[in-house]
């Protein structure tokens, strides 16, 4: 049987780049169960009220919805549990210097295989206020106009 390569995104937090300035990203990998891994597979996932914390030195994303696979047994996982991130040490010293800076949190953004493996893209993110918000669906708005007068002149 040929190895899976290249990458499949799961799930994506569209509302992460909404909600936030994305200062810095990270790929990291999840420590799952087995049945999180074949649920996954099958393309079941949530994201949207994901985020980061550091216990123990050690960074853990809680809030990702994973439901129960559904030819499991007894050995099911919990849907909401919480799941260690692997990364290495410098990468971890590095995240957790920064959050100690204000208003700064971790937010999971993508989940995905790479390879056979299960990954999660992690910001480092500040948040938005209202204004900003609004600005940046402004200029979405207005960009989508400019293409759709560009793709009408070019008809003509």
């Amino acid at each position: 049987m040929p190895k899976e390569s290249g990458r499949k995104v799961v799930a994506t937090n569209r509302k992460a780049r909404h909600d936030y300035h994305i200062m810095d990203t990270y790929e990291a990998g999840i420590a799952l169960m087995g049945t999180e891994v074949k649920s996954l597979r099958e393309g079941h996932a949530s994201m949207v009220d994901g985020f980061c914390t550091f216990y123990n030195d050690e960074l853990w994303m809680e809030g990702i919805h994973i439901p129960e696979y559904s030819q499991g047994s007894w050995t099911n996982h919990a849907a909401r549990r919480r799941r260690k991130l692997l990364l290495h040490r410098e990468e971890l010293n590095k995240i957790s210097g920064k959050i100690r800076e204000t208003g700064l949190t971790v937010v999971p953004l993508q989940l995905y295989f790479l390879d056979g493996r299960a990954k999660v893209e992690i910001a480092l993110a500040r948040g938005k206020k209202d204004y900003d918000k609004r600005q940046t669906l402004r200029e979405q708005q207005d960009k989508r106009e400019s293409l759709r007068e560009l793709r009408e002149r070019n008809r003509r």
